[in-house]
């Protein structure tokens, strides 16, 4: 059913460009919180009593301002995401996190130092406090060359999105791999709702063109033209009425294999439950051989305790016995 789907695939012509203006000021940002921190000595030469608060409440403004430089990373990688980007979301959604934890463990770190005032080596807090900072500052500008530099390569990327791929992922022929799939912690999920998303994504832009499209229809019927440019619109138009019926077509078909693929997980989560099931029946049954044997360890025990018992009343008795026979024999002995 899905052998032509890249030759029926949905637009991508439209797709809207990742900005990074955003990420290029907060790198200047960061630049300036470098500076802030190698030339701190010299800016707050008349106030060095309290450099290290400074310092600190410097840290805390860029915590508060990447917290909110985050949301608006995250903006931008749903924006490509919703391109039908997934597998370049998902790279981008892990660096993302990156300069605001960055940012957060070097804060927490700068206010431990002010707090206990440790002393190491003959380095001072305040000295203490800068390295920390630039320390900072280079691992959130790496995490931010590296979301630069993969916005850039999506930005000049010109090839359909990875995300039609995923109708291939339940519908293909068995193999050794073929129970990986159905294991993978729902990603296969996953691309079938980011393809969903990408289709309506899709359908929202094919029914802009639509109207525009009618309204150009439009104008051009008032002006009673020549019929070659309504001739060409109509067909226009009527193509693009086709590639619309084929998507909702398609995103059904989606749908349907999306709810194939949850029956599928579902069916083998019951039988990791029915395992799991037997696996503690199993586990009782052991529990309790393992009782019935302790019970019987015990009672072993106290026959051998009996058994010594017997032993040594049967000893004592043979005792006893000799001492009587030899008495008599004494005995005898002396009547003679």
């Amino acid at each position: 059913m899905f052998v032509d789907v890249l030759h029926e695939a949905p637009l991508y012509g439209h797709r809207k460009p990742a900005r990074v203006l955003g990420s290029i000021l907060y790198c200047f940002l960061l630049a300036s919180y470098a500076v802030v921190a190698v030339a701190a000595p010299w800016v707050f030469g008349s106030i060095q009593g309290i450099i290290p608060s400074l310092l600190c409440s410097c840290s805390a403004a860029l915590l508060i301002i990447t917290g909110i430089f985050q949301q608006y990373l995250v903006y931008e990688v749903q924006k490509v995401r919703l391109q039908g980007y997934y597998i370049f979301s998902q790279k981008l959604k892990h660096i993302i996190r990156l300069p605001f934890a960055t940012v957060a463990y070097g804060t927490a770190l700068m206010l431990l130092v002010v707090i206990w005032h440790p002393h190491i080596g003959i380095l001072s807090i305040s000295t203490w406090l800068r390295i920390i900072m630039f320390v900072e500052v280079l691992c959130a500008g790496s995490f931010m060359s590296m979301y630069i530099g993969y916005v850039h390569q999506y930005n000049t990327l010109n090839s359909e999105p990875d995300v039609l791929k995923s109708l291939y992922s339940a519908l293909q022929p068995s193999s050794s791999l073929e129970e990986l799939r159905y294991h993978d912690g729902g990603r296969l999920s996953d691309q079938q709702m980011a393809l969903l998303q990408y289709q309506r994504e899709n359908i929202h832009y094919l029914s802009e063109e639509i109207l525009r499209l009618q309204e150009c229809l439009s104008k051009y019927e008032r002006t009673n033209d020549g019929s070659t440019p309504q001739v060409d619109l109509a067909h226009l138009l009527a193509a693009r009425d086709q590639e619309l019926r084929a998507l909702s077509a398609e995103m059904n078909q989606v749908q349907s294999e999306l709810r194939l693929a949850r029956n599928l997980i579902a069916e083998r989560d019951t039988e990791v439950q029915r395992i799991r099931t037997t696996n503690n029946q199993y586990v009782e049954e052991n529990e309790r051989l393992r009782a019935i044997l302790g019970e019987w360890s015990a009672r072993a025990a106290k026959l051998e305790r009996a058994l010594e018992m017997e032993r040594i009343s049967n000893l004592e008795l043979q005792k006893k016995i000799a001492k009587l026979r030899s008495h008599s024999a004494s005995t005898e002995q002396n009547g003679d």
